[in-house]
């Protein structure tokens, strides 16, 4: 008979978890978002305008990256931090992210939390339900979330659509990690890539 391997006895641990990989934590972060942005576009805003400030507003210091930046320090008393590992894929996170906001808004539309407008474009905005809802979260990261989104909707409410993409890009693609390393350079969006790059065996997959 042979001796049990050493994963018969192994402990099995739970998997890490990533807060933006839970949909219920992503709603929140939607509701507590649209609630800031109505004193700023209070007929609501459009789908990608929303995007930005949801991103940005996760992870601000992308934003005020610059130690003279004059939110920076606000930010960082709210518990933002650059250093942590998700500032080291910004880009590919972000992509992520964009992919899931259409059906998070979808969510807040059927919970009645977030009703539309046709203003030239479909505008986001919370239903009385969303607002009560938004004021009921007491966590200390929704205080600090919220400061984040109060700060990035106001430096880039008036950021018009163009600019506005290419403030993201830079930010999402800046050098970040120990080394510096531009990890937005390693990977391509979906749609560049053609059928040979997609199934080849130099594919490259990964995760954040």
């Amino acid at each position: 008979m042979t001796a049990p391997s050493d994963s018969a006895h192994a402990v099995h641990r739970p998997p890490v978890a990533v807060p933006e990989d839970d949909t219920v934590f992503r709603l929140a972060q939607l509701v507590l978002l649209l609630h800031v942005v109505a004193e700023f576009h209070p007929d609501g805003v459009e789908l990608e305008r929303l995007g930005a400030y949801d991103f940005i507003a996760a992870n601000p210091l992308l934003m005020a990256s610059s130690d003279d930046d004059p939110d920076r320090f606000e930010l960082l008393m709210a518990g933002f931090d650059d250093r942590a590992l998700s500032y080291a894929s910004a880009a590919q996170r972000f992509a992520t992210r964009r992919e899931r906001l259409k059906h998070d808004l979808a969510l807040l539309l059927a919970y009645d939390l977030a009703t539309t407008a046709v203003r030239g474009h479909v505008l986001y905005r919370l239903t009385d339900a969303g607002v009560d809802m938004a004021m009921r979260f007491t966590a200390m990261y929704a205080r600090s979330y919220t400061t984040a989104a109060t700060i990035v909707v106001r430096r880039l409410r008036k950021v018009r659509p163009g600019p506005l993409r290419e403030r993201v890009t830079e930010w999402t693609r800046q050098p970040s990690g120990p080394h510096r390393i531009d990890l937005a350079d390693l990977f391509v969006e979906p749609e560049e890539l053609d059928e040979a790059d997609a199934f080849g065996e130099d594919s490259v997959g990964r995760w954040s």
